[in-house]
């Protein structure tokens, strides 16, 4: 009887449990990122992260399975997150391919822009790092929103809402090259735009519709027809 009133006292629905091992997962996770973005790979270890993030180490190893797997799980939950927004806009039948090349603009933009911690991460370890395999699987995973940008200006080739003709790798590379010039040469950016960039109010207020802008005009006046720029 008393084992009984015991495990009523103690139960937890499961969808509760589920959400408590997700919050758990997310606050694991933005302490790696913050720390991994701070320290790198090879300066930050899985006992310092633990640590920080107020966690034993066998709750850290058991969600993660290894430093790798810690690091690895950061980049999939901001990349993937951002594959599902993505996709939606990609099927959405009732948009034109430019209206969805634009709306991911939009969304990109927006993204990188209040995410500065992730964006150097991944400076650090892409640019500046020869980790060998680890990089490669961090590669495949950045490559998974590439192939999404892909998807919809192939579409708007075959749809004819785009010239047949356009070069669409140079069109990925224009549309995430700006951000990567801008965002990880923070130094020279700044001069060139005339405002530090490390500003969060001129980041948010004046940089973010400049960049969206900026990308738009640029693009529709490659991937359209002067017909169809001109309405």
């Amino acid at each position: 009887m008393i084992n009984s009133i015991n495990r009523l006292i103690n139960f937890v629905p499961e969808k509760e449990m589920d959400k408590d091992k997700i919050d758990k997962k997310d606050h694991i996770l933005d302490v790696a990122e913050r720390m991994f973005s701070d320290l790198g790979y090879d300066g930050a270890s899985t006992r310092m992260i633990s640590g920080e993030a107020g966690v034993n180490m066998a709750m850290l190893n058991y969600y993660f399975g290894s430093k790798e797997g810690l690091f690895l799980a950061v980049f999939e939950r901001k990349i993937y997150s951002f594959q599902t927004l993505l996709q939606n806009i990609g099927n959405d039948e009732n948009m034109t391919s430019w209206d969805k090349l634009a709306m991911c603009i939009d969304k990109y933009v927006d993204k990188i822009i209040v995410n500065n911690c992730f964006q150097k991460l991944i400076h650090m370890e892409m640019y500046m790092s020869k980790r060998g395999e680890l990089s490669d699987k961090i590669t495949e995973i950045l490559m998974v929103n590439v192939r999404e940008i892909g998807k919809i200006l192939d579409e708007g080739v075959k749809t004819g809402d785009f010239l047949k003709d356009i070069d669409v790798q140079l069109v990925i590379a224009s549309i995430f090259g700006t951000k990567n010039y801008i965002v990880n040469t923070p130094n020279i950016s700044s001069l060139i735009l005339g405002h530090d960039i490390r500003d969060e109010k001129f980041l948010e207020e004046k940089l973010k519709p400049r960049i969206k802008t900026y990308m738009k005009r640029l693009l529709k006046a490659y991937l359209m027809n002067d017909n169809d720029y001109k309405k």
